[in-house]
């Protein structure tokens, strides 16, 4: 594959015959070839509801390796397309796509389980509805996140160690989470857990699924219950991103190697700073920022984004 060419992915539960075509339109109206297609899922999903369907179309011209293509004013119509079918759109240069990504670094909540690990651990301690009102404002970005985490953890105060361990022992993954860790394990990828959550549940996710390493915030106990202190450094924005690239360094790894998955406001930078960073499932502002997003289907769907099918 050369830099002249453009990798434009559509994932979603399916793919009618009729966008497909909507794709060959598209790459004309732009001047561009269509090399090839070819499906990293199983090409009958586009006709079954309810199953992962991806298909990836190769697009070429000589004005993209001279620089002279408008690839956002692409990107914006593909994007529009893909919203008019509900599927979601990634569209990738060809040294984006050459399989030599070696590190993989996920947000936790919201993002490897359905949930705010500090919304229920509120809820659970009779706190929850202030404290939920604190982690929405956060994750919109309407809030610097330090402060509104040292405020939260306040409301612990002599939260129960128990409550935890129950809390970890039930954590809702989510959708996709095994067979994402499956297909990069198989493949031989790192990874890593960078949270703004606590290493409590990290570590648990670890134990279970088998990440590399872990960094998130770390619970101040004392005689078994939750102290309501903050350990420094908080694992803010700027921490996920210097985190980030510290694994890369040590592992000797340049960025454009890492990729980067996350849902909220404080992923930003680190979307931004790996190779490949994802949106999932995200809010409307993060989804807007990142370069690429996937809100149709589970965490699997990272694999397809990476050029890896699902069960290769």
């Amino acid at each position: 594959m050369s830099q002249n060419t453009l990798m434009l992915t559509l994932l979603g539960e399916a793919l009618p015959k009729s966008l497909l075509a909507e794709v060959d339109t598209l790459a004309a109206r732009n001047e561009l070839d269509v090399a090839c297609c070819h499906w990293l899922s199983d090409e009958a999903a586009t006709a079954e509801p309810g199953r992962a369907a991806c298909v990836a179309f190769e697009l070429c011209d000589d004005t993209l390796e001279a620089g002279r293509f408008d690839l956002e004013a692409l990107r914006e119509q593909a994007l529009a397309l893909g919203a008019g079918y509900g599927v979601d759109v990634a569209i990738q240069t060809a040294n984006e796509w050459r399989g030599h990504r070696r590190l993989v670094c996920f947000d936790m909540d919201s993002t490897l389980i359905k949930a705010e690990v500090i919304d229920e651990l509120a809820r659970r301690h009779g706190v929850g509805d202030e404290v939920a009102a604190v982690t929405e404002r956060a994750m919109r970005g309407e809030l610097d996140f330090k402060q509104s985490f040292r405020e939260r953890m306040a409301r612990l105060e002599g939260l129960d160690e128990a409550v935890l361990a129950d809390i970890a022992a039930n954590l809702p993954w989510m959708d996709g989470l095994e067979t994402l860790m499956a297909g990069l394990k198989r493949h031989g990828y790192r990874t890593a857990i960078i949270s703004g959550g606590f290493t409590y549940f990290a570590r648990y996710l670890q134990q279970q699924l088998g990440f590399d390493e872990i960094h998130a915030n770390e619970l101040v106990m004392e005689n078994g219950r939750v102290t309501g202190e903050v350990r420094e450094p908080i694992v803010d924005a700027v921490r996920k991103a210097e985190l980030l690239a510290q694994i890369a360094r040590r592992q000797g790894l340049s960025l454009s190697q890492v990729v980067a998955v996350g849902d909220g406001a404080n992923d930003l930078e680190m979307l931004a700073r790996a190779g490949l960073g994802i949106a999932f499932r995200a809010k409307p502002l993060v989804r807007e920022q990142a370069r690429q997003s996937v809100s149709t289907l589970g965490l699997d769907a990272v694999l397809y984004l990476m050029g890896h099918g699902r069960e290769a």
